[in-house]
């Protein structure tokens, strides 16, 4: 790698050749990094090219620009500029040497430049030269001095030294004086560099023909051209003095710690006069030789005691030397050197400078991830100047440092935006210096959302009642699920799980609204149809792919009291005979009646509906709960051989519902047979010789529709075992359920006892009337299931039918052990 070398002054070769070794060295010695060195002229314009950099670096211009090749400097002013299109590098601002660099020399600023993707830092070092831009200068207008007469020839008088801020050869090269007649200049080159000039005297002086002398000194420097700078020199001849002070140390040293407050001790000088009177009397001041250095520090003009006066910065000045002039009261004078060192203290803070920073980063960020870049200086030396990084508190993050003075932030965990959304980040930056100074940083970074997490419901089931016969659209429940993501990612929508009950989709008896998540019904429902419905519910989210979780829901359908009872025996015109000499408390009859519905509903009491309000003279009663009708007292010839009692059967919903069946009772002596005519106008003579076939065949019927039913309740079991998901559903008729006050001492409520028999039972003929009647009560309990849906509802509706017929045709039987009347409606019913 070859380093530019833009020099248009004299000795450019030189400068050439320098710097070329320079980057030879820096090559070899740091393969890491690419460093080169460039030397151009101070006061080059804005634009001017300093060298091309992608060549010297060895670097393409794609590399310059997906790098993002910039140019980092911790200084206030920035001098070059990278065009990191063309790969060159150009001066973007007026450079100064003697402003960028005062008497240092070389002078010289260094700057990185950075790319990134992967981050590659190579240093570029800058060297000013100077320009002969400056003339040489004087602190004073003029200066005076007072020489005695009998002074020595060879008397030394040291001159202020000029002032030139250029350097080399174009400082201040020589002095010239004039003019010369009394005195000789010579020069002489400073410890710590540059010159001064002494005036040496070489011819006697006398005052009284010459008491006062103007002199001119001229300082030249080596510019081209040459600039000089004059001051006028007044020399006032004294009376004779002629010992000189002299010191008793041609060098002082001593070591002062920078910032030392004002006042502060730092040594004494100490001269001594041969002479006597008031030519002994001695003062000190600083000498003129170097300017501006003797502001920083107070001298005592009698006890030679140096004290601090002004602040005095390590980094500014390390070693500071000057001249302490010892004058006696005849003029003469003696100068001795004094080199004070100063000590560093840890005083600069380290200075922070965020190079990038990334906010916000995503939660599925790996560990490792870079979200910062930060340089870190501190002028101070030493350990006072290194710096380290880190970071306060517990939080997911690090410092790493592969480069010198470079730290990058990276990410240490895997985030949860749901746990931590934003983070503050505190990074102190500090030295090594005792006590250490920090400075610290804080940084507010956002975690960015991803989908990571479903919807979750409040509860994993939901259950709710419906009264059934609800209108359809009604609103139901609201199911709502919460998703701890945010924005899109949780936005939350519901739909149904696609799900059948009884072969129809489910969607045609529930709706669910996909922003309230309002579940609705979207049919009227019947209880004694449907009794549950069950499906689940999913909740998705609006991220991309989305997440959706599931949740039960179970609808429970409420009955209402929307079926009135029906009596299942007697049917009219049926008579039962009841014997005169029956006592209080005989049982006549049994009123059988059902209600569909179910609870209360269907808790059926009865009555018999008399004329008058006031019928003392009543016969009959019917049990409230049982429907058993007895005598209530002794029969007695008054009363008439025809009774007609209405029975009113009613359940307990609100409001009731009821039914009403005539009952025919005939009054005899025994158990004659009572004339058909009295309850009925039409009997076939021959029905009477097929009774007993009708009798055994419905027997042998009822016997086998009793198993098929329990085979074909077997597998309706199994069947919705295996259709699990699917809600259960009865279509049977509901039994209805007593409570135990409501049960008599024989038997279940609303059904003829197992073990009783009548003891009266009417006339076969009136038997065979009723046959009509009978058939035509079952077909209207039967048709309480006509509307049934279409689908699966109408399947359960004919399974509901069948059972209805079971159910009644087993009740048949079970009276037909106790009765020969019962049996004579089987044989009706097949008949009809």
């Amino acid at each position: 790698m070859e380093a530019k070398n833009i020099h248009p002054s004299r000795g450019g070769m030189r400068w050439r050749r320098a710097a070329c070794l320079f980057v030879f060295w820096c090559f070899f010695l740091n393969a890491t990094e690419a460093q080169i060195r460039y030397s151009i002229p101070e006061e080059m314009k804005k634009g001017s090219l300093v060298g091309n950099v992608a060549q010297d670096l060895g670097l393409d211009l794609k590399r310059l620009r997906s790098g993002r090749a910039r140019i980092v400097t911790g200084e206030n002013v920035q001098y070059a500029e990278l065009r990191a299109d063309k790969g060159l590098l150009v001066v973007r601002e007026r450079i100064d040497r003697e402003q960028l660099c005062g008497d240092v020399t070389p002078c010289s600023f260094t700057f990185e430049i950075l790319l990134e993707n992967p981050m590659e830092l190579h240093p570029v070092t800058i060297e000013v030269l100077d320009v002969n831009d400056n003339a040489p200068t004087f602190e004073n207008k003029h200066l005076e001095f007072e020489i005695s007469e009998s002074a020595a020839l060879g008397s030394r008088f040291v001159l202020e030294s000029a002032y030139d801020a250029d350097v080399g050869a174009n400082g201040v090269q020589s002095y010239v004086l004039t003019p010369s007649d009394h005195f000789v200049l010579k020069q002489h080159f400073n410890p710590g560099g540059g010159k001064y000039a002494e005036m040496v005297l070489q011819k006697a002086l006398d005052r009284e023909q010459q008491p006062r002398l103007s002199l001119k000194l001229v300082a030249v420097d080596g510019g081209n051209p040459q600039r000089s700078g004059t001051v006028n020199i007044e020399i006032n001849i004294q009376d004779i003095n002629d010992n000189a002070p002299v010191f008793n140390q041609t060098l002082y040293k001593a070591k002062l710690i920078e910032n030392a407050a004002k006042g502060t001790y730092v040594l004494t000088v100490n001269a001594t006069d041969a002479d006597s009177g008031t030519n002994a009397k001695i003062t000190f001041s600083f000498s003129k030789s170097k300017a501006g250095i003797t502001n920083l520090f107070h001298i005592d003009e009698v006890a030679g005691c140096i004290s601090v006066a002004n602040q005095i910065d390590y980094e500014k000045y390390k070693t500071i030397e000057f001249m302490v002039e010892a004058k006696d009261q005849g003029g003469l004078s003696e100068s001795t050197k004094v080199e004070i060192e100063v000590l560093d203290l840890n005083d600069n803070v380290p200075v922070l400078n965020v190079m990038s920073f990334t906010s916000p980063v995503s939660e599925d960020s790996p560990a490792g991830t870079t979200i910062g870049i930060m340089n870190v200086k501190d002028q101070d030396s030493g350990e006072n100047g290194h710096v380290r990084c880190a970071i306060q508190g517990r939080v997911p993050f690090r410092m790493k440092s592969n480069v010198r003075n470079y730290f990058a932030l990276v990410t240490d965990a895997d985030f949860d935006r749901e746990s931590v959304s934003e983070y503050n980040i505190t990074v102190v930056a500090s030295d090594a210096g005792s006590p250490p100074l920090s400075a610290e940083r804080t940084f507010h970074l956002k975690v960015s959302d991803v989908n990571d997490n479903a919807p979750v419901f409040a509860v994993s089931f939901y259950r709710a009642d419906l009264a059934e016969n609800n209108s359809p659209g009604v609103s139901v429940l609201r199911v709502s699920a919460k998703d701890p993501d945010e924005n899109q990612n949780a936005r939350v929508s519901y739909m149904l799980e696609q799900g059948e009950i009884g072969g129809t989709p489910i969607a045609s008896f529930v709706s669910v609204n996909a922003q309230s998540g309002v579940v609705s019904a979207v049919r009227s429902f019947d209880y004694e149809r449907m009794k549950r419905l069950d499906f689940a519910v999913r909740a998705q989210d609006g991220g991309s792919p989305p997440l959706c979780g599931n949740v039960s829901v179970g609808i429970l359908i409420r009955d209402q009291n929307d079926n009135a009872p029906q009596v299942l025996y007697p049917v009219p015109p049926h008579a039962e005979t009841v014997p005169r000499s029956a006592d209080a408390g005989y049982l006549v009859t049994k009123v059988v009646a059902v209600d569909v519905d179910s609870g209360q509903n269907a808790w059926l009491s009865y009555k018999v509906q008399h004329k008058f309000a006031t019928d003392r003279g009543a016969l009959f009663e019917v049990g409230l709960h049982n429907g058993e009708m007895r005598t209530v007292r002794r029969v007695t010839d008054k009363d008439a051989v025809k009774q007609r009692l209405t029975v009113v059967v009613e359940d307990n919903g609100r409001p009731s519902r009821s039914a009403t069946v005539a009952v025919n009772v005939a009054l005899a002596d025994g158990f004659p047979e009572v004339p058909r005519s009295e309850f009925a106008d039409d009997f076939s003579e021959d029905d009477d010789d097929r009774l007993t076939f009708y009798l055994v065949s419905a027997l042998a019927a009822v016997s086998f529709l009793f198993v098929a039913s329990l085979l074909l309740i077997v597998s309706l079991k199994v069947y919705r075992w295996r259709r699990s998901r699917v809600p259960y559903r009865s279509d049977l008729p509901v039994i209805p359920y007593y409570p135990p006050r409501y049960c008599d001492t024989l038997g279940t409520a609303g059904t003829l006892p197992h073990v009783y028999s009548y003891e009266a039972c009417a006339a076969a003929k009136s038997h065979v009337t009723n046959t009509q009647a009978v058939s035509q009560s079952l077909v209207s309990v039967d048709g309480a299931d006509a509307d049934v849906p279409r689908g699966g509802e109408q399947t359960s509706g004919n399974c509901s039918r069948m059972s209805t017929l079971v159910s009644q045709m087993f009740l048949c039987f079970m009276t037909f052990t106790a009765c020969r009347g019962c049996m004579t409606c089987f044989a009706l019913l097949l008949k009809g």
